[in-house]
């Protein structure tokens, strides 16, 4: 038992939160400690769906969380989704609470693990599910786990251990990072969760914890940005960089779907694009990432690479759902940021494309998409979710600024810009309006619960609206231990 358990033996323990990761905490605490009494911090809601009444063990806490309920215990076990930030845990770390995460208390259990742990902005759960897939295709047994689904307190005694464990870590995760990885790989860093991080420059250094104690650091050589935080990393690898694993287009490739060309590693063409499942040139990307992480292990990457084209894309990440009435319906529901859904809207050009955005507002700027709609010309976007207004009002602004420079008889592109009630109506308008042979697209570029509960049942609806029925039974294969 590390000291992060054997902590609890004396002091008073609440659970922040009891989602996944909060009954993860509980089961992990009750095998050391099944006696022991425990708090569980819940919202009046969240109660009202367990019963407790069987373990005289629980103290339920349903008031609202302040300095003087979190400082009552020598621990709190938070969610991912609660900020550490904020006035109330300040007071009680300063009072000498410790609030952590179950994935700092898994580390502080497997600190000499094998440890593969993955993060960026976009991009972490293909490529994290590629590297588990490509490990395995060699014999090793090789965990999936962490942000893609699979708490890792879930793992905690896993019997036999894998050989290689390979962790999604989310900017809430790695806000309080204490491994000590094999390979720590950032993927891309644009400014997200904000409001959860309290500033941009918290977010950039939150999710920059994993290079700390990394033996082995892989990076995005095209990412200005991460190259520039990352300066003083020893030991790093680059993947994007023409002496290593990259993407060459062809000279008059498509930008999207249609991409053609070659990864490479240095001047050596390793997979054709068109021999990849998976589609786009962010996603070419994802591939270049996986293969520098297998090198940066240890293994001969070249030899793998010809098992990324049995890899198969993952559910709500531009999954294709298939075609109705002459139009094709993909599925980027895990798009939660505006740059996500840039990419997902170059992955199809040059069809014709309706895109689907809109969610719950987290005060991101829509700039960067607004230069691409200007730039790729999308036959519409259709406009839902509680940003809906600021994403118009991005829009008609830049349009507007446009007409307004044009000279002589120049005259801008048309665009057809609505909003709708709800996804139902958006999905509806978009089968309607888009040519036969085009795209409908759901890419949000933001998050779902201004009306799911998260972006899978936002994918599984999205699939629903468009004829295809329940999809619910679609999940991430290979999640766990294999």
């Amino acid at each position: 038992m590390s000291a992060g358990f054997n902590s609890f033996r004396i002091h008073r323990t609440a659970i922040w939160g009891f989602g996944r990761e909060g009954q993860a905490a509980l089961a992990a605490i009750r095998r050391y400690f099944p006696d022991k009494r425990i708090a569980l911090l819940l919202s009046p809601e969240e109660a009202q769906r367990w019963d407790f009444s069987g373990d005289a063990n629980i103290e339920l806490v349903t008031a609202e969380i302040t300095a003087g309920i979190l400082g009552q215990y020598g621990t709190v076990i938070k969610s991912p989704g609660i900020s550490p930030y904020g006035a109330a845990c300040d007071w009680a770390r300063f009072r000498g609470t410790r609030i952590i995460s179950g994935s700092s208390l898994w580390f502080a259990e497997h600190l000499r693990d094998r440890t593969i742990c993955i993060t960026g902005t976009k991009g972490k759960s293909t490529v994290s599910a590629l590297v588990a897939h490509l490990l395995r295709s060699l014999g090793q047994k090789t965990a999936l786990c962490g942000n893609i689904g699979v708490p890792l307190l879930e793992l905690l005694h896993a019997d036999p251990a894998p050989d290689w464990w390979v962790i999604e870590l989310s900017s809430y995760q790695t806000a309080d990072f204490m491994g000590v990885p094999a390979v720590a790989c950032v993927l891309n860093l644009f400014p997200e969760h904000l409001p959860w991080h309290g500033s941009e420059e918290r977010y950039f250094s939150d999710k920059l914890k994993i290079l700390a104690e990394a033996e082995v650091a892989v990076l995005n050589g095209s990412d200005d940005r991460l190259v520039a935080l990352t300066g003083h990393v020893k030991h790093g690898y680059y993947f994007n960089s023409r002496d290593s694993w990259h993407v060459r287009f062809d000279a008059n490739s498509a930008s999207g779907h249609d991409a053609t060309g070659h990864i490479y590693f240095a001047d050596e063409a390793i997979l054709d694009l068109k021999d990849l499942r998976l589609k786009g040139r962010h996603n070419a990307e994802n591939v270049c990432a996986a293969l520098m992480i297998v090198q940066a292990a240890g293994f001969d990457a070249k030899a793998l690479a010809k098992h990324v084209l049995s890899f198969h894309p993952l559910p709500h990440r531009l999954q294709n759902l298939g075609a109705r009435g002459g139009l094709d319906y993909i599925d980027d529901s895990i798009s939660t940021t505006p740059h996500a859904s840039v990419a997902a809207l170059e992955s199809v050009a040059p069809k014709p494309c309706t895109i689907i955005v809109g969610g719950f507002d987290r005060g991101l700027s829509w700039t960067h998409f607004v230069d691409a709609v200007q730039a790729k010309s999308p036959h519409a976007v259709i406009v839902c979710g509680a940003n809906a207004g600021t994403i118009v009002e991005a829009i008609t602004t830049r349009m507007r600024t446009v007409e307004a420079t044009l000279a002589g008889n120049q005259t801008p592109g048309t665009l057809a810009l609505t909003i709708t009630e709800d996804l139902a109506q958006a999905t509806a308008l978009a089968a309607h309006i888009t040519p036969r042979g085009g795209v409908v697209l759901l890419s949000p570029g933001a998050p779902s619960f201004d009306a799911f509960l998260s972006y899978a049942e936002r994918g599984r609806a999205f699939a629903d609206f468009a004829g295809f029925g329940d999809i619910s039974d679609v999940e991430i294969t290979g999640l766990g231990i294999l």
